[in-house]
């Protein structure tokens, strides 16, 4: 059970969903089959990595058989999801290379034969990265970045491109100038964004793992709606070079994977100093993978003394009341391990949105400038040079990017800088002196992931302000710099997931991975397999 201070009725909320979800679309049969399945197993998250390295170099499965197991899926799947914008044709054959490395006995990396997929504003020499947007329509880099670099050189396979809100600007991937992504355990509504193509592609088991970027929560929003785990690094773990600018000084790349021990594995290997990003950490990278011990090694109170707080702003008016229900009942899993709870004020924690969104706008309204179609973007014909500008923009942007161009613009010119982008700054080290203060005295901090469980589809896309008002509680954790992990923890009575988010000290991963690993290894009851595939993960 979550908890065994919780009571029955609640678990049984948590745990199953009162009725089937209804999908009014046409589906294979397998598919429809899946879709009307309850997931209600019990059985516990492990590495998909660690179980791909111990079957291909035992030779008990091979790296190709792997391979097309996730791409048999993937086409069952993708038809519905859509959360890929690009799939690779060398899967096979690069499965086939891994193979014939360890049949000869030749290093593979730590990743071989583990299909990973890529947030399409991270930059792939093999295949178009497009940032969701028309502008960059077949663009191919001339590069890797060093992110997918590091992947390749662990062994990985690179499975695709996923779907995101344009220059991940938006919060449902329904940003896209392509497609619209759908979440996996309900295909009528959003798997959040701007990263939902990353997090639906890992809840669909289209791919073991996937990369994702973080301005102001869009890794571990779309974790928190699609049932799968999502890492933000601190800022300069892991290098930038490669990922198409939205805010610099906000940017992230991060992880999802549906154990915490794949998300710190994956972190793993792509973070680390980079010559090519000054922003970029000298600080030595630890192995996170010696924090993932097995059940049967814990202690009976595994996280005794942990200094646990509660952020009390997370938790009141706007936040959904089964979502609260969720974090009370991972709270008292918390204290059932042996950690020390405490409720905590951050008094400037609703200051953070406005500040993030002028801060964000403003710097995004200068990182897009150089997509004019000279410089880089697809470009109009036009025989004058301002109407090629103009119209290369309009017709190449889409409208929340042109949308957060123009406050961006506006927050820094002449007579509205010190109003709003200079108070927006002082705002900023507001924010992150509250977070010091609070983590000088906890270990971890706790609050939800989003304010409510996913939506549907259309319901948020004319009002942007409610969109913006749901980045709530991740935009703080970008303004200080820190590191976040989300782990789903429960479910609304709908049967949609939820996700709680714990946030530690700038470059604390490893306590935060510790901490998740054992939350999530010793919470019982609950199994994060949506329904849409829950008939081939049957127990």
């Amino acid at each position: 059970m979550l908890s065994s201070v919780q009571n029955p009725r609640i678990l049984l909320l948590h745990c199953r969903w009162s009725k089937p979800l209804h999908h009014h679309r046409h589906y294979p049969k397998a598919i429809h089959a899946a879709a009307q399945a309850q997931a209600v197993s019990t059985s516990l998250p492990t590495s998909q990595i660690q179980i791909i390295q111990k079957s291909i170099h035992s030779r008990e499965k091979t790296a190709r058989q792997f391979a097309e197991e996730f791409l048999n899926r993937l086409r069952l799947t993708e038809p519905h999801v859509k959360s890929f914008l690009h799939v690779s044709e060398t899967v096979l054959n690069e499965a086939d290379e891994i193979d014939r490395k360890i049949d000869q006995n030749e290093d593979v990396g730590p990743l071989a034969g583990v299909l990973v997929a890529v947030k399409d504003n991270i930059c792939t020499a093999d295949m178009p990265s497009t940032a969701g947007s028309k502008i960059l329509e077949n663009y191919r880099p001339p590069f890797d970045a060093t992110a997918v670099k590091k992947l390749k050189e662990s062994g990985a396979i690179i499975v695709g491109k996923t779907n995101l809100d344009e220059f991940g600007m938006g919060s449902t991937t329904e940003g896209s100038a392509y497609q619209v992504t759908s979440n996996p355990w309900n295909l009528e509504c959003v798997p959040g964004g701007s990263s939902g193509g990353s997090a639906a592609a890992v809840s669909a088991r289209q791919c073991v793992v996937s990369l994702g970027s973080d301005t102001g929560g869009s890794v571990r929003q779309p974790a928190s709606f699609c049932g799968v785990v999502g890492l933000k690094p601190t800022y300069g773990r892991v290098s930038r070079y490669g990922l198409v600018a939205y805010a610099s000084s906000l940017d992230v790349i991060g992880c999802f994977g549906s154990s915490v021990a794949d998300a710190g594995i994956l972190l793993q290997s792509v973070c680390g100093h980079d010559k090519l990003d000054a922003t970029s950490s000298k600080r030595e990278v630890i192995d996170f993978t010696s924090q993932f011990l097995a059940k049967d090694y814990l202690e009976s109170q595994p996280l005794k003394g942990l200094r646990v707080g509660v952020i009390r702003e997370t938790l009141g008016d706007g936040v959904d009341q089964e979502v609260v229900l969720s974090i009370r009942g991972a709270i008292s899993h918390m204290e059932e391990l042996g950690c020390t709870v405490t409720e905590v004020s951050l008094p400037s924690f609703s200051l953070g949105l406005p500040a993030y969104y002028v801060l964000a706008s403003s710097e995004s309204s200068s990182n897009l400038s150089r997509y004019d179609g000279v410089r880089y973007g697809n470009q109009i014909v036009s025989d004058e040079l301002s109407s090629l500008y103009g119209g290369s923009r309009a017709n190449g942007l889409g409208p929340e990017v042109k949308r957060r161009i123009l406050m961006g613009t506006y927050a820094l010119s002449a007579g509205y800088y010190d109003a709003y982008y200079k108070r927006a700054q002082q705002v900023r080290t507001v924010v992150q002196k509250s977070f010091k203060a609070a983590l000088d005295e906890h270990d971890i901090l706790i609050s939800p992931a989003a304010p409510s469980a996913a939506y549907k589809i259309g319901e948020k896309k004319n009002d942007p302000l409610a969109m913006y008002a749901g980045d709530i509680m991740t935009v703080n954790v970008n303004l200080a710099g820190l590191p976040a992990l989300v782990l789903p923890c429960g479910f609304v009575q709908n049967g949609l997931p939820v996700g709680v988010q714990m946030i530690g000290g700038a470059f604390d991963e490893e306590k935060l991975l510790r901490v998740g690993h054992i939350f999530e290894q010793t919470l019982q009851g609950c199994s994060f397999i949506p329904p849409l595939i829950a008939d081939e993960f049957k127990c």
